[in-house]
């Protein structure tokens, strides 16, 4: 399950603002929430709180979104840095057969949902520690079919999509019939089609649910694998951002397992 991205307000936009950025302008919410002003506290405990249960500050996700709004709502004189903060924030973490389930609420209503491999469990026997074997390209590509299932494919995973099958098969050429010839034919047959009809659109999940397959050789996912695929998503997106959950966070999050696990 995936909740609506976190619409990060422009690095100039507070130029010319003339009322606050609220939590309905940046997240999917209702009420009373939607129209209060987001302020340096609340940006504030979300960090503390993703920090705290996540280990880091997701990127692009809900405290980044929520520290933009709040410091271009300070620099326009809308709010405080000094104003508390009294929408409530929660970060829960919960397992689900191996995979990690984030869910990231204000005010009680969910505005991030999603699902992450549970790199930090450690498989043990009694008397002897098992290192996990690495995660490759195309499991990584697979991790990003569930994490970010529903999500229509456009031009942007599409490339990272291509980046990724790459650098698994060491080809600069597209496979025909792989994934990445899928994915590209998925981007432009979604963009045809009206965004506001889910029907018939290709998602990530109808693409990479059979990745490791698909790929006609594969690899361990490196730290330069997820940057190449990290970049060519954002090259590709008008918003300069990553999809949370999706193809470069996917990447991202299999290669820093896989360094981990060597050290």
């Amino acid at each position: 399950m995936s909740h609506q991205q976190p619409q990060r307000p422009g690095a100039d936009q507070s130029h010319d603002q003339t009322e606050p950025i609220k939590f309905g302008d940046v997240f999917n919410v209702t009420g009373e929430l939607a129209s209060k002003p987001i302020g340096p506290q609340d940006a504030a405990a979300m960090q503390s709180a993703e920090n705290t249960v996540l280990g880091q500050t997701t990127k692009n996700g809900p405290a980044a979104a929520m520290q933009s709004a709040a410091t271009a709502n300070e620099r326009a004189g809308f709010v405080c840095h000094n104003q508390p903060g009294d929408q409530g924030v929660s970060v829960i973490k919960s397992n689900q057969d191996g995979w990690v389930l984030v869910t990231e609420s204000v005010g009680g209503q969910v505005i991030a949902q999603y699902r992450q491999p549970d790199v930090s469990a450690a498989t043990t026997t009694p008397a002897t520690l098992i290192d996990p074997a690495p995660i490759t390209i195309g499991e990584a590509l697979e991790v990003a079919a569930l994490s970010a299932s529903d999500k229509p494919i456009d031009h942007s995973d599409a490339a990272a999509i291509q980046a990724a099958e790459m650098r698994a098969t060491g080809s600069s050429e597209i496979s025909p019939g792989g994934i990445a010839s899928e994915a590209q034919s998925a981007a432009v047959q979604n963009s045809r089609t009206n965004r506001f009809e889910d029907r018939g659109r290709d998602t990530l999940s109808d693409v990479l649910a059979d990745a490791s397959a698909m790929l006609a050789k594969d690899k361990a996912v490196t730290g330069e694998d997820a940057n190449r695929v990290v970049a060519a998503e954002l090259r590709n997106n008008p918003d300069m951002k990553i999809t949370p959950g999706g193809v470069g966070e996917a990447m991202a999050v299999a290669a820093r397992r896989n360094q981990n696990s060597t050290i």
